[in-house]
């Protein structure tokens, strides 16, 4: 009985020591989490005040990371900045181009990709470049990671316009595998235990080997899929570029429920425990039943929403084109709170205990808490 005890403790205490988990305190990723959900357990204000505000060198599209009490974000200028969660200016490191994909946070490592094709990795103490990737396409999506067979060495996982899936060894860049589909690859691959999932420009969904970087499977869509996709309970939630919706299941690979006409889609789900929301480029957010697809309600904003939600709690949280941060309601769909940036939005909100943040094309970076 200790042996076995003993064992169970181990095997947790590895897991937790060497997973980058999600909590109230820190938003490590472009949607929080491996899965790509897009949900934090933070209660969001009814009403909430500007805390800070930071000005970088160029427009950001970028989307930010937080942990470790410091916001990290990439910007067109090649730079990603360090801010502390007070908004004074930490660092900055350079590229040789826009960094327009989200940043990754993992193992106090900075993971960004630019318009250049390099995939690249910083401390995160300070900003000092521990080592580059080369693809031959420009990087857009952001990186995720996944764990090797034997759980001793972590992968990074980032998409190019090359048309590969890369896999490098987060500590030293290393070329571990690549994949290859037939088009661009534009939004982040959402990590299932052993298995990598993308939508392609190539208009299929593809579920990729981590260990061995082969093809398990492709679903046919029909047309390009320039977001990312959502994982849970064994299903994925993705938009395409003719507006269509999806929930596929992962086993079967059957499309349980479709949604048409919600104009293109290039952001990203978000998915509670019986919600899905995503914006679109006509200018609305959608909120279907997650079970059977059942359009619940839609908000209708001022401009194209390129950047996704973040459903935190009962609230609704993300950025438009045109210029404006809003919070809904996640069962009616009602606005709660707006706030004018009046530069267009592009990128996807950080939201943790007490700070939201989120930045601007006008190269301004907004930080946003209780009133």
């Amino acid at each position: 009985m200790k042996a076995r005890y003993f064992f169970v403790c181990l095997i947790l205490q590895l897991f937790t020591a060497g997973s980058q988990a999600q909590d109230n305190k820190t938003w490590p990723s472009f949607r929080g989490n491996r899965a790509l959900t897009g949900t934090t357990e933070v209660t969001l204000p009814n009403s909430m005040k500007l805390l800070w505000l930071f000005q970088a060198g160029d427009a950001i599209k970028s989307s930010p990371v937080i942990s470790d009490q410091k916001v990290y974000i990439g910007c067109d200028d090649g730079l990603v900045y360090c801010i502390s969660n007070e908004g004074e200016f930490l660092w900055k490191s350079g590229t040789e181009s826009s960094i327009e994909a989200p940043l990754l946070f993992l193992d106090n490592t900075i993971f960004a990709g630019n318009l250049e094709g390099k995939l690249l990795a910083f401390e995160a103490g300070n900003g000092k470049k521990k080592w580059e990737y080369l693809t031959d396409g420009q990087i857009s999506g952001a990186s995720n990671w996944a764990f090797s067979a034997d759980r001793k060495t972590k992968y990074i996982l980032t998409g190019s316009y090359d048309y590969f899936l890369h896999c490098v060894d987060a500590s030293t860049g290393k070329l571990i595998w690549k994949y290859e589909s037939n088009n661009y690859v534009n939004g982040s691959a959402a990590i299932n235990d052993k298995t990598a999932i993308f939508g392609g420009c190539d208009g299929y969904l593809h579920l990729v080997d981590i260990f061995k970087g082969d093809t398990i499977s492709k679903i046919n869509i029909g047309t390009y899929i320039a977001s990312s996709v959502a994982l849970d309970g064994g299903k994925a939630y993705f938009g395409n570029y003719d507006g269509e919706f999806f929930c596929v299941n992962l086993s079967t690979k059957e499309i349980l429920w479709k949604h048409e006409n919600a104009g293109v889609f290039v952001a990203s789900p978000s998915v509670s425990a019986d919600a899905v929301v995503i914006g679109s480029q006509n200018k609305n957010c959608y909120c279907f039943d997650k079970k059977n697809g059942k359009l619940r309600w839609t908000f209708k904003t001022l401009g194209k929403i390129n950047g996704s939600p973040v459903i935190a709690g009962n609230r609704v949280i993300f950025g438009s084109v045109d210029g404006r941060v809003y919070v809904l309601d996640l069962k009616t769909g009602e606005k709660v709170w707006s706030y004018e940036i009046g530069s267009p939005i592009s990128g996807t909100p950080a939201v943790t205990k007490g700070l939201i943040v989120i930045g601007a094309e006008d190269g301004s970076v907004h930080a946003f808490g209780e009133k």
